[in-house]
This record gives C-alpha cells, sequence and structure tokens, in this order.
C-alpha cells in the first residue's frame, strides 16, 4: 500500500489524516502553508441578509469581531463548515458539499451576502446573489517542509494553490501519484506524475475515496 500525503494545513489536516486513517489509509501530514489570521473589520450586518462560508477557518481565525454577525442565517460549503458555524453560534440555512456553485444555485438569488474567507480563495462563477467578500484570514507557505516521505506516495491536494506549490517543490515526481479535490487542483500540479485524477465532488469524502484506490492499486512496474 503507498503512504498518503497530506499537503493541507492544519487544522484541517489534523480532521483528514483520522479519517484516512479510519479506512485503514498510512497517512502522514505535510502542510505546505500555514493559516493566520488578518486584520478586518465587520461590516454592517443589516446590509446582508447571510453569511457565505466556504472554508470553517473563516471562524476558527475570524476572531472577536465574528460575534457581531451572528444574527445572520449561514450558508456553507461543507458539512465541516456547517457544523463549526452552529458550534460558534450560528444557524445554518443552507449547507452543501458540492462547491460553492451548487449551493447558490440552490438558494435565492436576490439574497446579499457576506462571504467571510481567505486570501486564496475559488471564486464562484457568475453567482445570481449580490456577494460582498471580507478577508479574514490568509495562507502563507512552509519554508522547505519535510517531503522526504513522498516518493511512492499518494499526494491528496486540496486546492490548485496547494497542488501549484507541491509541484515547485517536487522535481523527482515520477513514482508519485495525485488525487486532486477539483479539475483546477488537478491542473496546477502539472505532468510527469505517475497519476493524476481528480475526486467525484469537491469534498473530502470523495477525495479520500479517491485515494483510498491509489494508494491499494500497486505502482507501475
Amino acid at each position: 500500500m503507498r503512504r498518503l500525503l497530506v499537503l493541507r494545513p492544519e487544522p484541517g489536516a489534523s480532521a483528514t489524516i483520522e479519517r484516512a486513517r479510519e479506512l485503514g489509509l498510512a497517512a502522514t501530514s505535510v502542510p505546505l502553508f500555514e493559516i493566520e489570521p488578518v486584520a478586518w473589520e465587520a461590516p454592517e450586518p443589516t446590509g446582508f441578509d447571510g453569511l457565505l462560508l466556504t472554508s470553517a477557518n473563516a471562524l476558527r481565525f475570524g476572531g472577536e469581531k465574528i460575534r457581531e454577525l451572528r444574527g445572520l442565517p449561514v450558508h456553507a460549503v461543507g458539512d465541516a463548515t456547517a457544523q463549526a458555524a452552529r458550534e460558534a453560534g450560528f444557524d445554518v440555512a443552507s449547507s452543501g458539499d458540492s462547491g460553492i456553485d451548487l449551493l447558490l444555485d440552490s438558494i435565492d438569488p436576490m439574497l446579499k451576502l457576506l462571504h467571510l474567507c481567505g486570501d486564496d480563495r475559488r471564486e464562484a462563477t457568475n453567482p445570481p446573489q449580490a456577494i460582498a467578500t471580507v478577508v479574514v484570514y490568509r495562507s502563507t507557505p512552509v519554508d522547505s517542509p519535510d517531503l522526504s516521505a513522498a516518493t511512492d506516495s499518494v499526494a491528496l491536494v486540496h486546492s490548485p494553490r496547494a497542488g501549484q506549490r507541491f509541484a515547485e517543490l517536487m522535481r523527482d515526481r515520477g513514482s508519485i501519484a495525485v488525487a486532486a479535490i477539483s479539475a483546477a487542483a488537478a491542473a496546477a500540479v502539472g505532468e510527469g506524475w505517475a497519476a493524476v485524477e481528480t475526486a467525484s465532488a469537491p469534498n473530502d469524502d470523495a477525495l479520500l475515496a479517491l485515494a483510498a484506490r491509489l494508494c491499494n492499486k500497486p505502482p507501475p512496474e
């Protein structure tokens, strides 16, 4: 069985590692980025109908100002994001595990939404809603991450930025298979890998299912 290399930053990395090990995978965490808060101001909540959250990191790193927005119902991408919102005292109006576009297509197009997010994010494609974006955290590259375990592994790529960074760091890539959460993340890693495959849906369950298949697939002769 190939080792699984989890490249996402904490605290998401630990959650993915735990779920991978429940599937019987030998998973190792090698974050390529670190998450840190940035200074921001909470806009007047009366100007919005709801809060759009595409990552639980907005709640984890948004600080005390998040409290000022608790009256807004949350529209969350991902079960983990929705659960984090509930734990932070928000009401969750809708959630979905198939990406931002499908979530926005499923709710009232006339809503005015406030999107709390990171500096590196995937924007919605022609959303019908009016969306104001406020950056509350950022991801910074880790200097010289230890990728010594990468040979003959399956690398789990959660974003295009992670894919690009991994490709920059790995010159000897012929023995490494890549499991990507989206087509954009798969494209970002480029060529020369043992395999590059995309999850059937842009969520951790589908990505880990793909990773399990790749980890249990014998390497090429």
